[in-house]
């Protein structure tokens, strides 16, 4: 493919998860819901073995191209020559998924032969392929045996972050335990302040994240008129069926915003 608060706490979230099988979830007032994290990898069927054996994603088709769905996202892989810096000491450090059974996932993380690390009874830190550092949060009465969760954020300046998440896609600020946060619907975007200088997230291992836009041509005249420079501008894929455009924060996040997402089932 070319590319492409806590959320339990969301009224949008209640709503989408009366359907276990949602994926994207509806906007917010502002127009805007979580929609894809897009992967590089050297390996893909790694990652599909990570995604869809591991985690339990279910794999779906967007037009020709493979992706891989959990309530709340969609997981975008894209080949690539050379493996990929990880996520550790990238702006985004990493992402988390909720679980229902920890253990039974866990199980298949060893047997995977992969690696995860506790952080607390009821979370664990998974060094998945290609870098990739995936959370997992372990909620009993989860509607979904695994749902998206979060995105972690480490920059120089949270409140600015958080700032700058609340008034560009409308993510009400609050806090994830003893983090500084903002929900948007499908997705609770955690801020931690960075002890060293990170790194861009392009390119990475986790190339980009993805947000669902709706009316999109006019959410980018916006964000241009607010002085916010598009790296990729608007356009059609014919082909998937989608709208997108690309852009970057101001701490090096790739941002790929998205319309037509809600077509995968």
């Amino acid at each position: 493919m070319r590319s492409l608060t806590s959320v339990f706490l969301l009224p949008t979230v209640a709503l989408c998860i009366a359907g276990a099988s949602a994926q994207v979830l509806p906007p917010n007032p502002a127009g805007v819901s979580m929609g894809h994290l897009h992967l590089n990898s050297a390996d893909p069927e790694a990652q599909r073995k990570f995604w869809v054996e591991v985690l339990g994603a279910r794999p779906a088709k967007l037009g020709p191209a493979d992706v891989y769905v959990i309530p709340g996202a969609l997981i975008v892989v894209a080949k690539k020559p050379q493996p990929p810096e990880g996520t550790e000491g990238s702006v985004i450090n990493h992402v988390g998924v909720k679980v229902k059974d920890l253990n039974a996932v866990l199980a298949r993380v060893k047997a995977a032969g992969l690696t995860a690390a506790k952080v607390s009874d009821t979370q664990s830190m998974v060094s998945g392929p290609d870098g990739l550092r995936v959370e997992l949060v372990y909620d009993a009465d989860a509607p979904a045996p695994v749902m998206n969760h979060h995105i972690h954020f480490y920059t120089d300046d949270v409140a600015a972050t958080q700032k700058w998440y609340a008034q560009t896609f409308g993510a009400i600020p609050g806090k994830r335990g003893r983090f500084e946060a903002a929900d948007l619907p499908g997705v609770n975007l955690s801020f931690s302040k960075a002890e060293s200088k990170t790194a861009g997230s392009k390119g990475r291992a986790l190339d980009h994240i993805g947000f669902e836009v709706r009316d999109l041509e006019a959410f980018i005249k916006k964000l241009e008129a607010s002085g916010i420079k598009i790296d990729s501008p608007y356009r059609k894929i014919p082909s998937m069926g989608i709208a997108i455009a690309f852009f970057t924060d101001p701490w090096g996040t790739y941002i790929e915003l998205t319309e037509g997402l809600s077509q995968v089932k």
